[in-house]
């Protein structure tokens, strides 16, 4: 332990980590680690069509084993977790960084298109995670008492309203018992794998993988279904890259080689074993491992562990709706801050709403893991083949197309095989994600290509502030006191709302602040490289506020830092003057007219400025521009 200037105690580097690794065991590892509770024993059920006779089930096991080794170990702790953009993983930020420092929302294209339709595909994953942990969980209580079967619909709703209703509190007290609680998950699952282990060690053959493609050649059809069925161990390959801007490669890392890989592996094994030695216990070879009992507590931690892989997607769900909405793929919403030292850890009303609803529905309407099963991997499997192309683009840029590309070739073979196995899924249930992510991408492009046809439609009406600091001189208007600011979402020239403000008034105030608020294609802008600033004259300056797509902006904030010889802000003599754009839907070129329907209902319904930029409300004055889309 080192000492600061203070007195106080500073932890070690060593014991950071472990810290820190023990935080990600809650978060990053929440959906991986419950994978256990139902995926291998999908594998053996009545929709996989696949008998547990010994031969087949040490060809799932190495399946599963190889799985989790080549696409959790290799490809994403090892590879794609050296894809970072300042830190920050996700499908966003490597799109983002594929498209190296371009605007994305600026820009469209392939890499674009890939970007958000990996994005549009997280959200039918955020929506069934909660559904499928939570029900699969539950489920042991039938098998503990076979009388609360009734039981599992009415307590798994209980129990996602419950952890939906919560979220507007924040996780961040809760997400300190997370690591610990998902200690002692892993910690029970390795028990219960390794006493099975013991009964029957020749379960461990199944490292070779010539038990896997034994497997799959002998079963051949069925063999290549349950390949979807399999693909489930690895559902949470994707968090372990969202949540990298989070903890780190390090901890995460740590987390996995240490505890969450060999706990997961040794699970799966002795379910494996169990099955081997009593075959009739493949429909529940999760709960059947444990004696008899302990099936209560071990329901209870279960759902425990179950909660917390949902709560780590539906933040997710919540970071990657706030980072969409900076880089200007969807409408201002309404959102709350967890702190204002948290960047980037946001509550989202509505997208809360969805998941919350679509969760019970689907828990409603499937009715059990096993049926559920069948709407799972595909949303996930699809992402995974959109993020091994968008890594290839980024790593080429780094070590040189053919070195990036080599790799890349292996797991898109694996990861486009599972999709494919995923794609037989779409009439048990894997249309749902598909539907989820067709109608999010619409929105989301929508609203990007209704964002460029304003900007064209209203451009025309811009002046320069060469312009305005002529007709200044020449007509000498009538100056307000005070000081105005302006809004502008383009960074130069003379915003709309000062315009149409000098048209009506024939007057401006004596002293105007142009401020743009722009999103850099980067997860954080540093302090120091927030603010740029361009004194037009001696009395209208324009200010630039440079965020990150993970930031918080906050206008006042900027203002008040600005030394007084720029900007004397003084609360009560600052008036904000912002500007609301209504689209008359046309005819006229540019988007189809639904489109254009879609993009000024999302217009008319978008949070106010004052609340997304911080702004008080009772020194705003609001300026309307009606405009033909």
């Amino acid at each position: 332990m080192s000492q600061r200037k203070d007195g106080a105690k500073r932890a070690s580097p060593r014991t950071r980590l472990a810290v820190t690794s023990m935080t990600a065991l809650g978060v990053v590892f929440g959906d991986i680690g419950t994978s256990p509770l139902y995926a291998f024993r999908m594998c053996f059920s009545e929709h996989s069509g696949i008998s547990p006779s010994p031969e087949n089930v040490l060809g799932v096991m190495s399946l599963v084993f190889w799985t989790l080794t080549i696409i959790i170990t290799v490809k994403y702790l090892l590879y794609i977790l050296l894809a970072d953009l300042n830190g920050e993983g996700g499908v966003l930020a490597l799109m983002a960084l594929s498209l190296n420092g371009k605007v994305p929302q600026q820009t469209g294209g392939f890499i674009v298109f890939l970007g958000l339709a990996g994005a549009a595909l997280l959200y039918g994953d955020g929506m069934i995670t909660p559904a499928i942990s939570v029900l699969s969980a539950v489920e042991g209580l039938a098998v503990a008492t076979p009388s609360f079967d009734r039981a599992v619909i009415p307590i798994s709703l209980l129990v996602l309203v419950g952890l939906f209703s919560l979220q507007s509190r924040g996780t961040r007290t809760i997400g300190q018992l997370f690591g610990p609680i998902m200690l002692v998950w892993f910690l029970v699952i390795s028990i219960l794998g390794a006493v099975w282990i013991f009964s029957q060690p020749q379960v461990l053959m199944a490292v070779d993988p010539r038990h896997a493609v034994d497997f799959l050649f002998q079963n051949g059809w069925a063999g290549f279904l349950v390949l979807g069925f399999v693909f489930l161990v690895a559902t949470g390959g994707e968090a372990l890259y969202a949540d990298l801007g989070h903890f780190g490669i390090k901890p995460i890392r740590y987390g996995w080689f240490c505890i969450a890989m060999p706990a997961i592996l040794i699970n799966y094994f002795g379910q494996a074993a169990l099955i081997l030695s009593r075959p009739e216990a493949a429909s529940q070879s999760f709960y059947s491992m444990a004696p008899s009992w302990s099936l209560y507590p071990l329901v209870g931690l279960a759902t425990l562990a179950a909660i917390i892989a949902s709560q780590a997607v539906i933040s997710g769900a919540f970071s990657l709706t706030y980072q969409a909405i900076r880089l200007g793929f969807l409408p201002r919403l309404p959102m709350k801050h967890y702190a204002e030292e948290a960047e980037g850890q946001v509550y989202v009303p509505i997208v809360n709403a969805v998941l919350l609803l679509s969760s019970c529905l689907l828990v409603i309407g499937f009715r059990s893991s096993e049926s559920l099963a069948g709407a799972y991997g595909l949303a996930v499997s699809a992402t995974m083949v959109i993020t091994t192309i968008l890594a290839n683009v980024t790593f080429a840029k780094r070590w040189g197309w053919f070195l990036a590309t080599l790799p890349s070739i292996g797991f898109l073979v694996l990861d486009s095989t599972f999709l494919a196995a995923n794609l037989v899924k779409l009439e048990e249930g894997g249309w749902f994600p598909a539907l989820i992510a067709i109608l999010v991408f619409i929105v989301m492009s929508t609203w990007a290509m209704g964002r460029r046809l304003e900007e064209e439609r209203l451009n025309p009406l811009e002046k320069s502030a060469g312009d305005l600091v002529e007709t200044i001189r020449q007509t000498k208007p009538f100056r307000t006191p005070g000081t105005a600011v302006f809004l502008d979402s383009r960074g130069l020239g003379i915003p709309r709302t000062l315009s149409a403000y000098y048209e009506h008034t024939h007057a401006l105030p004596e002293h105007i602040v142009l401020m743009t608020v722009v999103t850099d294609p980067i997860p954080r802008v540093p302090i120091e490289q927030r603010v740029t600033t361009l004194q037009i004259s001696d009395d209208i300056l324009r200010v630039n506020a440079h965020y990150g797509f993970m930031q918080t902006p906050n206008i006042p904030a900027v203002l008040k830092k600005l030394d007084d010889s720029l900007v004397e802000y003084i609360s009560q003599e600052i008036t904000f003057f912002v500007g609301r754009q209504t689209g008359h839907v046309t005819q006229a070129k540019g988007m189809s007219t639904w489109r254009k329907l879609l993009y000024a209902f999302m217009t008319r319904n978008a949070e106010e400025h004052i609340r997304h930029y911080h702004i008080p409300a009772d020194r705003v004055l609001e300026i309307g521009v009606r405009y033909r889309l």
